[in-house]
């Protein structure tokens, strides 16, 4: 499904993606759950920050209802080389990352991941429906809607009193 086709999906939880290693994920996994939707990329220069304060956020708020779902994508300057695999083994070492790492994906044009179709339908950014850069997120609720799209400068901890309100703990 390109970006320009018209979105059926409800909610992301309709969606099947694959996991770093390619086996298919149902995100009706993640139903009743409030998500966070980051596109990543290790050798972007807001992985640092960015990495850094997901693993704190997801650390605070993961056992009050909070995932993280990242998706490596290599279409903004190529700052996403690697693997899948390479993409998750380093979230995960270098920054502790104890949330999903899927597998890499397009966020834009005619071979745009369904999951960013819809999210990108949901809620558009400063350059239409879009991704800018790497690191644009999409905070979503419990039943699989997009609440809010922050920008790639927009830090994780930025947002974490939008993330505490959608959990209900603000």
């Amino acid at each position: 499904m390109g970006a320009s086709q018209s979105v059926s999906e409800k909610s992301i939880h309709e969606f099947l993606v694959k996991d770093a290693r390619g086996r298919e994920v149902s995100l009706n996994t993640f139903r009743g759950k409030v998500v966070l939707v980051v596109n990543v990329a290790s050798k972007c220069s807001f992985a640092d920050a960015n990495y850094t304060q997901l693993t704190q956020i997801y650390s605070t708020y993961k056992e009050k209802g909070l995932e993280i779902l990242a998706f490596p994508c290599n279409q903004f300057l190529k700052k996403e080389p690697g693997t899948s695999q390479e993409a998750q083994d380093f979230a995960c070492t270098r920054y502790k990352a104890e949330y999903p790492i899927f597998e890499k994906i397009r966020v834009n044009g005619p071979e745009t991941a369904p999951i960013y179709t819809f999210l990108k339908a949901q809620k558009s950014g400063i350059l239409g429906s879009r991704i800018k850069w790497n690191f644009t997120k999409f905070l979503v609720d419990e039943e699989g809607h997009v609440i809010q799209r922050y920008s790639p400068t927009t830090e994780p901890l930025s947002i974490e009193n939008d993330i505490k309100k959608a959990l209900g703990v603000a």
